[in-house]
């Protein structure tokens, strides 16, 4: 058994400020010397920026769609056991999962996964009373929750405080751990795709300590720090994704990392580097080519179609790309990766700019969300990734559209509703290219048939 200090931040719903309290958490724990590492339930890829940001360390995802049980235990348990606590963002509202009575994705679920306390973050700015019946309500729907606390957000006054704060104690029987005042500044920018990630938040530091100043005053911290080292100990989880003896470094890898690219998985990282993968920054923004060494590149989502006049201008990484990408270099793209490698973006504006052409069609922006969501897809072809007829779990979360792939279709959704997904290509099928996001702990063979095809590459 393994003792690992550790608490969730819970939400009634999307929006209530789990994100701000987090933050302000961990960096209170961060001022008492203490090292914190961050996790995410769910499948994002910007909240996570902030809660890096705050910690000093990458925020790490814990999905209990994409992962089995034993493999997010490892992940958890594996990142955690190296810090003096762990907090955990949750997903929108605390039992929000795949449907409305499957738990599957669920803050809740993960929480009972990890067997952590739950602080649930309620919104009190237009009741107080009433805040009893929603703690109450989200104590008692899972009695095997260890809801351990509230925490008050859109406080108006010290009377609206004690009113509230007086309600849930004595009528839903939970703590209330603090609150946080109506405070415009506090509240995060967004964009089409949700927040704007800390990496571009000039000021993040800034409005970090905003926050971690209204969480001292208003936060009971070392109420949070006694709930979270009261968490049970954790049974020393097996390892079925990190064998026990690391391979050795045999393959340089890129990784497309810069403004227009970001959205990764710490533990994709990991895995790549576990089986041999040397893993190295570029930006198709600001690099003249890829490096003549590199045997793989790995092109994961962002925001490339605010970058897509920058992106098109930069001919020689453009062409270096395609020129080693038909020479058979493995090539995975997911997402905004996918919108650089095909023929042409067009912006939210209507412009049209040239990307690499990797892959047939134009990615066009939309007026709204084209999907988003968890799928279970089959892949169609034997790939970099997987061999034909695998089953795998991603999610889905573009504003993009593609035409969609017939002959060359890398995936059929099988659901939540049947549909062609994605591109192999490439004479020797080394270009993969979709909007399906991929967490490489749901299999380990994933990354490591990606570094094998990447071995594979003589120059």
């Amino acid at each position: 058994m393994i003792n690992i200090p550790r608490l969730v931040v819970g939400g009634t719903r999307s929006g209530v400020g789990k994100t701000i309290i987090s933050c302000g958490i961990i960096s209170a724990l961060k001022s008492r010397h203490l090292k914190v590492q961050p996790f995410k339930c769910g499948p994002d890829y910007i909240d996570p920026t902030y809660l890096s940001s705050a910690a000093g360390l990458p925020c790490r995802n814990l999905d209990s769609f994409l992962l089995s049980k034993p493999n997010l235990v490892e992940i958890f348990t594996r990142a955690a056991i190296k810090v003096d606590v762990a907090v955990v963002e949750g997903v929108m509202g605390l039992y929000d999962g795949l449907n409305g009575l499957a738990a599957t994705g669920s803050t809740a679920e993960i929480a009972k996964w990890i067997q952590a306390p739950v602080v649930l973050v309620v919104d009190v700015e237009k009741i107080s009373g009433s805040a009893a019946a929603i703690s109450l309500g989200y104590r008692l729907l899972d009695p095997e929750l260890n809801l351990a606390g509230v925490i008050l957000n859109g406080v108006g006054s010290p009377s609206h405080l004690s009113s509230a704060t007086e309600a849930v104690e004595k009528r839903a029987n939970l703590p209330v751990l603090g609150y946080l005042s109506k405070r415009a500044e506090l509240i995060l920018p967004e964009r089409h795709l949700g927040l704007i990630p800390a990496y571009e938040k000039e000021e993040k530091s800034e409005w970090i300590e905003k926050i971690v100043k209204q969480v001292e005053s208003t936060i009971d911290v070392a109420a949070i720090i006694n709930l979270a080292r009261k968490a049970k100990p954790l049974p020393e989880a097996k390892s079925n994704l990190f064998s026990q003896k690391e391979n050795p470094i045999r393959v340089p890898m890129a990784i497309a990392q810069d403004e227009a690219f970001g959205f990764y998985y710490p533990d994709n990282f990991d895995l790549l580097t576990h089986f041999g993968a040397s893993l190295r920054p570029v930006s198709p923004l600001h690099d003249g080519e890829i490096p003549s060494d590199i045997q793989g590149i790995y092109i994961g989502g962002g925001f490339p179609e605010l970058y897509a006049r920058e992106l098109e201008s930069n001919t020689k990484f453009k062409k270096s790309l395609g020129e080693a990408a038909g020479a058979g270099m493995p090539v995975y793209a997911e997402c905004g990766g996918l919108m650089y490698i095909s023929q042409r973006m067009v912006n939210f504006e209507g412009d049209e700019h040239v990307m690499v052409g990797l892959v047939p069609g134009w990615a066009r922006m939309q007026g709204g969300r084209v999907r988003m969501g968890y799928v279970v897809a089959q892949t169609l072809r034997d790939s970099i990734l997987a061999p034909r007829g695998q089953v795998l779990r991603g999610h889905l979360f573009h504003w993009s559209a593609m035409p969609e792939p017939h002959d060359n279709a890398a995936y059929r959704i099988l659901e939540p509703r049947e549909q062609l997904e994605g591109f192999i290509l490439g004479s020797r099928s080394n270009i993969l290219g979709s909007y399906l996001h991929l967490h490489f702990g749901s299999d380990p063979e994933l990354a490591r048939r990606f570094v094998d095809a990447c071995a594979d590459i003589v120059h």
